[in-house]
C-alpha cells in the first residue's frame, strides 16, 4: 500500500473502527495516568512530539499524561521497556519507524520483534532530514557535493554525527559518502541535539538529522543546511535544495514518528487511543507546535501503520546491504 501525506492527513479509519466496535468502547473508565515513552533525549523532535500530544490527550483516555525519556541503544531501550509493560494502555511508545524497520536488518539479536511485540496505534507526523555543517567547515562549502569534495581533501574532517547508529540519518550520511566516493566517519549520539552541540562546538564537521532539530540552531549563524532528504523541498527550509536537485540520485527519504501499545492490547483499547491521538493531532496548537520543529502532524489507522511498517521494512533491506553496516545486538 502506498501512502501520501494527503491520504494520511485525511484518514477517517479511526472513526470507522470505533463505529464497528460500538459505543461500549467509550464505556471503559479512563486511565488515571498514561505514560508516553520515547527513546530520545529531552529537547529533540521525538520528545517534543510526545509532550505536545501529552498536553492534548483526551481525558476520555487518561486523566493525565506524562512523558518518560528512556534513552540509549539508539531507541532500543525504550522499545524493550514498553514491550515488557502490561497491555493495559497505561504505557505508550512513541518512536521513529526506523527503529522498527531498519534495526531488524542490522542487529543479529534484537531484543524485540516489531511485528510481534507491539500493537500499532497511529502515525504521529512525517518529516524530512537535513544535512548540515558547522564552523569547522569553510564558509565556501555551500552544497553537499562541495562538502564531499572538501571531506575527500581533508580526511580529518570527513565525519558526521547522527541521532543513533542504524538510524535513517546515519544511513543518509553513509550513502552520501558512498555516492561522493569518500568514507565519512560516523559518530552516534543519543538524539540529534547532543550531536548539534558538538557541531556548534566544532567537534564534528556535519550532522545528519531531522530538519527541525537543525533549523532551530540556524539563528546562531554557525550552522548551514546544505541539503534536505525529501522528494521535494521542505516547507521548513524552502531555500535549501534537495539532494536530488544537487545531482545526488535515489536519496529521497522521509520518516514517521508513530505510537504503539504493547502486544495483545485489546481492539477496544487501541480504538480509544487511536481516536484520542487523531483528535490531538488535528488540534491547531499541536499542528503549529510540531511545525515549529519541522514536523508535519498527521494520523492514521492502526492498519495503515501496520502496512507502512511492512513496506518500509522491505524498502530498507537492499539499502542496508549496500551500505554494509551491521551492529552487535
Amino acid at each position: 500500500m502506498t501512502f501520501t501525506r494527503r491520504q494520511l492527513l485525511q484518514t477517517t479509519g479511526a472513526s470507522a473502527l470505533l463505529a464497528s466496535l460500538g459505543q461500549h468502547a467509550f464505556a471503559q473508565a479512563s486511565l488515571e495516568t498514561a505514560t508516553i515513552v520515547t527513546g530520545f533525549a529531552a529537547g529533540g523532535t521525538s520528545d517534543t512530539t510526545c509532550r505536545r500530544i501529552a498536553q492534548k490527550l483526551s481525558p476520555d483516555y487518561a486523566k493525565s499524561a506524562v512523558v518518560e525519556n528512556r534513552t540509549g541503544a539508539g531507541g532500543q531501550i525504550a522499545v524493550s521497556y514498553v514491550k515488557g509493560r502490561p497491555a493495559d494502555g497505561a504505557t505508550i511508545l512513541q518512536t521513529p519507524t526506523s527503529i522498527l524497520t531498519i534495526y531488524p536488518h542490522i542487529y543479529k539479536k534484537l531484543p524485540y520483534d516489531p511485528m510481534v511485540d507491539l500493537t500499532p496505534v497511529s502515525i504521529a507526523c512525517i518529516f524530512d532530514f537535513g544535512f548540515a555543517v558547522g564552523p569547522s567547515v569553510p564558509a565556501s562549502v555551500k552544497t553537499v557535493p562541495e562538502f564531499l569534495a572538501w571531506a575527500k581533501a581533508n580526511p580529518a574532517g570527513a565525519n558526521f554525527g547522527s541521532p543513533a547508529a542504524g538510524s535513517t540519518p546515519h544511513f543518509i550520511g553513509a550513502l552520501l559518502g558512498k555516492k561522493g566516493g569518500v568514507e565519512l566517519k560516523h559518530a552516534a549520539y543519543r538524539g540529534t541535539q547532543p550531536a548539534m552541540l558538538d557541531l556548534l562546538g566544532g567537534n564534528i564537521s556535519a550532522v545528519s538529522g531531522p530538519i527541525g532539530d537543525i533549523t532551530q540552531h540556524l539563528a546562531s549563524g554557525k550552522v548551514r543546511i546544505l541539503g534536505v532528504s525529501g522528494a521535494k523541498r521542505s516547507r521548513f527550509a524552502p531555500d535549501v535544495p534537495t539532494f536530488g536537485e544537487q545531482g545526488i540520485q535515489d536519496m529521497a527519504h522521509s520518516e514517521w514518528f508513530a505510537f504503539f501499545l504493547p502486544a495483545k492490547a485489546s481492539p477496544e483499547l487501541v480504538a480509544r487511543l487511536n481516536a484520542s491521538m487523531k483528535t490531538a493531532l488535528a488540534h491547531k496548537d499541536v499542528i503549529e507546535g510540531l511545525g515549529n520543529f519541522g514536523l508535519e502532524a498527521m494520523s492514521s489507522t492502526p492498519g495503515e501503520l501496520t502496512d507502512l511498517l511492512k513496506k518500509d521494512t522491505a524498502k530498507w533491506a537492499p539499502i542496508v546491504k549496500e551500505v554494509g553496516f551491521t551492529a552487535e545486538g
